[in-house]
């Protein structure tokens, strides 16, 4: 039956009969009915308009961006089944990235800032177009080094594949994606429909994801690459200005709902609906980036008068401050080098803020044991538990 989204299309495969979908290019014709969502996308544009203010006046926006970054990694991970927290990323990542250790949980997460990063670096530096080619760049950071490796980083799949639970058969799947040809047929559509202007951009976003999620061009990392989209397309068109939003927890949080709508635009065309869940979770996404923010921002405040009180206004004090809210997890030997001191003075003063309560020690005893910036970790880790 063919609807505003599709249509499902009999597939043979040896003696196995399925049924494909088959997506029509974006947008939907007929038109997004706009009316419908005036509130819900005045009340998604005036939430993201507030946290972009936000961000563009902190003093410090990198320590509230770069930690935001890494919980968008985490949630996004575990999504895809992945039991690292953010407290693992924290302590285990230096080790990692020198070498020390290994982690499969842990690197895939890691894969996910670095390709964050990577397509942030592409568009706002290099001024280089978000097209096919970039988001098989992404893809090819993602799953470098991870589970997944072997399903062809950075190549659209060239086999059918579909969603269900681990391990079923095509027989029994949930959904089954467009067959290769008109997969890549899809994702040419896709590109075009990048730079459209004919939707506002929130709405833009919604279509875009939703597309994206049901073509599923990859044999791997579909999920994390089209979540990771919505942030790089909200850049892309100035909605905002850092990468301060995302919206793994949010979907997390509902994820049966965020399949049904996904599955309502299949089966009737149900644009509306799935605009309105998706434009809902940009604005209490928001919110939550914003009690976040202000929530750090106050701590760095009570930290900094706490700081200069107790320590004669040492700007090595108010340094070795900043330095953990972007590294809340590390040793004398790493401050050290973040700061730019001895030896003898990163450990005077860890010694000093641990003192004043500022942060533990973790209970390893050896040599380069770990210290830890407890009370902005606990901001940090809400919702990234497992």
């Amino acid at each position: 039956m063919n609807n505003r989204a599709g249509y499902y299309v009999k597939q043979l495969q040896g003696d196995l009969a399925y049924k494909a979908f088959l997506p029509n290019p974006l947008p939907p014709k007929p038109g997004i009915q706009l009316n419908s969502l005036v509130k819900t996308l005045s009340m998604a544009d005036q939430r993201i308009g507030r946290l972009d203010g936000l961000l563009k006046n902190i003093p410090n926006p990198e320590l509230f961006v770069l930690m935001y970054m890494k919980k968008e990694a985490v949630l996004s991970s575990q999504i895809e089944g992945t039991q690292a927290s953010l407290s693992d990323i924290l302590e285990k990542e230096e080790d990692i990235l020198s070498g020390i250790t290994e982690n499969n949980d842990v690197t895939t997460t890691l894969n996910y800032v670095k390709a964050m990063d990577y397509g942030l670096e592409r568009i706002r530096k290099d001024k280089f177009p978000l097209s096919l080619r970039l988001i098989k760049e992404l893809h090819k950071i993602l799953l470098t080094g991870v589970r997944g490796k072997d399903k062809r980083p950075g190549e659209f799949r060239k086999s059918q594949n579909w969603i269900g639970p681990e391990g079923c058969p095509l027989a029994a799947a949930l959904f089954v994606p467009p067959p290769v040809y008109e997969m890549n047929d899809a994702m040419g559509q896709l590109e075009k429909y990048l730079y459209d202007e004919n939707n506002p951009v929130l709405i833009k976003c919604g279509l875009i994801h939703a597309q994206f999620e049901t073509i599923h061009p990859f044999l791997d990392g579909n999920g994390r690459i089209g979540r990771l989209l919505i942030t790089l397309l909200l850049i892309l068109n100035n909605v905002i200005s850092e990468p301060g939003l995302y919206l793994s927890y949010y979907f997390q949080k509902r994820k049966i709902e965020y399949y049904e709508k996904l599955t309502a635009i299949r089966l009737s065309g149900d644009w509306e609906n799935w605009l309105k869940f998706f434009l809902t979770g940009i604005a209490e996404t928001s919110d939550n980036a914003i009690e976040l923010s202000n929530n750090i921002i106050k701590l760095r405040k009570e930290y900094s008068e706490l700081v200069r009180e107790k320590m004669i206004r040492s700007s090595t004090a108010i340094q070795f401050l900043d330095k953990i809210f972007i590294h809340p997890v590390f040793t004398v030997n790493e401050i050290k080098n973040y700061c730019n001191v001895s030896y003898n003075t990163a450990k005077n003063m860890i010694i000093k803020f641990k003192t004043l309560g500022i942060i533990t020690e973790g209970s390893n005893k050896h040599r380069n044991r770990k210290y830890f910036f407890t009370k902005y970790i606990s901001l940090l880790n809400e919702g990234t538990q497992l």
